[in-house]
């Protein structure tokens, strides 16, 4: 009988499951792109439903795809996008508003008023976070005021609030579990990640009842089994993980310094710092890698908001592509002699900057100025942003010198030859691509797989990571840092406007 771990990746702008074999080894998988609804400029929000909808659908098309039945599936794994908040009804199961994206800055004001009474150096003590509308914690606290009588029916326990790994379990086992993991509990602003516990004081701060609070589990644990109508029987659901720390796992980043980045609708950069909880001293978070077995594993991490969503502006927004394979061959046919620069500040910038109300900017335009400069400009955006990370990391941990020597890079626009090999260029370092990108969906199934007793564990796994290209420097060190010193201008002009 083939036995297959069933991986559930649900993303920002799609839902995605993939069915890996007993060698980890991609057998099938399905897809569904979901809508995006802005009501205001700033705001982005999810129907919850379309959530749960697109991953019912997508993991019964993987599972058609591949011609297996529920009696093949040993266990289930998830992965999703972290700090999306999700408020539900416990006994109808029905969210009491849209589901409000990690991209959302609506509560801006909020954390600029508590920044100004003094609580951010607390919240970062607590949290390893910052203030910012990013993280779950104020976008709940934002429900709650906008909802009338959410936060009385919180407090009587009527309400539940989750992450989307807790919606989507609480939808896998028919209301059964009420749980997350502890990378998703570390996004949320609620979280004391040196107690491994719900923080009374963040609740306390944001005025959130602690009823509604899922139950926090290690990243490989039980967290349920599916309701026996969905697939056929009932599955296990052994493995959670935000995306960009499964992205992590997947990446076989086991080791103090190794440091991989995500290229999907935002960049997010994890270098792993072992058991030891760095506090950053230039904006960076201080976060939770992974636990196994109640041992908890910190990383430094720098999150970028704008990755491939500047293609997809390009695309949607301006209308200079077809696909996001197209800026590959406008970006060789750029004008060398311009220097147009574009600073992706759509939803404001993330780490190192984290300004919350700058928009986007393009400088350096001249009359020839076409499509070519700006596909060009928009994948060294990435490559400049990334640059920006690793320079704070650098600057936090020593480690990062003497222990990595390059840059494992995963997402969809890691398969851009183009960009990958501007953001060696940029960062004047290797950067190396693994053969398998499905990283985020791997990194589920790793955990889910290991605790089924499937799948080895981090040494043996770690062993199985194949390169597929090494791109190295070949920019002047002169050029690299005319360039970035012009990039850093531009970041600085933008946050000014």
């Amino acid at each position: 009988m083939t036995r297959y771990i069933l991986a559930i990746d649900q993303g920002t702008t799609s839902s995605r499951a993939i069915l890996f074999d007993a060698d980890l080894r991609v057998a099938a998988q399905a897809q569904e792109e979901f809508p995006q609804h802005f009501p205001q400029s700033g705001w982005v929000e999810h129907e919850a439903a379309d959530l749960w909808s697109s991953t019912a659908g997508t993991c019964r098309a993987a599972l058609e795809k591949a011609g297996a039945g529920p009696e093949d599936v040993v266990a289930i794994g998830i992965t999703n996008q972290r700090e999306t908040t999700v408020v539900w009804d416990r006994k109808t199961g029905q969210p009491i508003h849209r589901a409000i994206v990690w991209q959302d800055r609506r509560t801006a004001d909020l954390c600029r008023r508590l920044r100004d009474e003094g609580q951010e150096a607390r919240v970062t003590e607590i949290t390893g976070l910052l203030l910012d509308p990013y993280f779950s914690g104020t976008k709940l606290a934002w429900i709650l005021d906008h909802v009338e009588g959410a936060r009385e029916r919180a407090r009587r326990g009527e309400l539940a609030f989750g992450t989307v790994d807790s919606w989507l379990i609480w939808k896998l086992t028919g209301g059964a579990r009420h749980v997350t993991d502890a990378t998703n509990a570390a996004r949320t602003m609620l979280y004391d990640i040196s107690r491994n516990a719900w923080s009374p004081e963040m609740c306390d701060m944001l005025d959130i009842p602690k009823e509604m609070l899922p139950e926090v589990l290690d990243c490989g644990a039980e967290f349920g089994t599916t309701r026996p109508d969905l697939f056929g029987r009932p599955l296990p659901i052994l493995g959670v993980a935000g995306d960009q720390q499964a992205a992590t796992l997947g990446q076989a980043c086991f080791a103090p310094g190794m440091l991989k980045s995500t290229y999907g609708t935002g960049c997010f950069a994890l270098l792993n710092t072992g058991t030891e909880r760095v506090t950053s001293q230039h904006r960076l978070l201080s976060t939770i890698a992974y636990r196994l077995d109640g041992q908890t594993t910190y990383a430094l991490e720098g999150s970028i908001f704008i990755a491939g969503a500047v293609v997809q502006w390009l695309r949607d927004g301006l209308g200079l592509i077809r696909q996001a394979s197209d800026t590959q061959g406008l970006a060789e046919r750029a004008d060398d002699g311009q220097q147009v620069i574009l600073v992706p500040a759509f939803t404001g910038l993330g780490a190192p900057y984290w300004n919350a109300e700058c928009r986007g900017a393009v400088y350096g335009l001249t009359r020839n100025s076409g499509p070519a400069e700006f596909a060009r400009a928009a994948l060294e955006s990435v490559g400049y942003q990334t640059r920006d990370l690793v320079e704070a990391m650098r600057a936090d941990w020593a480690g990062i010198d003497s222990s990595v020597a390059t840059l494992r890079v995963d997402g969809g626009m890691s398969a851009s030859e183009w960009a990958m090999q501007f953001l060696s260029d940029i960062l004047g370092a290797p950067v190396d691509r693994p053969q398998v990108l499905e990283t985020t969906a791997m990194g589920a199934a790793w955990l889910a797989g290991q605790r089924a007793e499937l799948y080895p564990g981090p040494e043996e796994f770690a062993k199985g990571w194949a390169l597929d290209r090494q791109f190295t420097p070949a920019m002047d060190s002169a050029t690299r840092e005319a360039r970035y010193a012009a990039w850093q201008r531009a970041v600085q002009a933008t946050m000014t406007v």
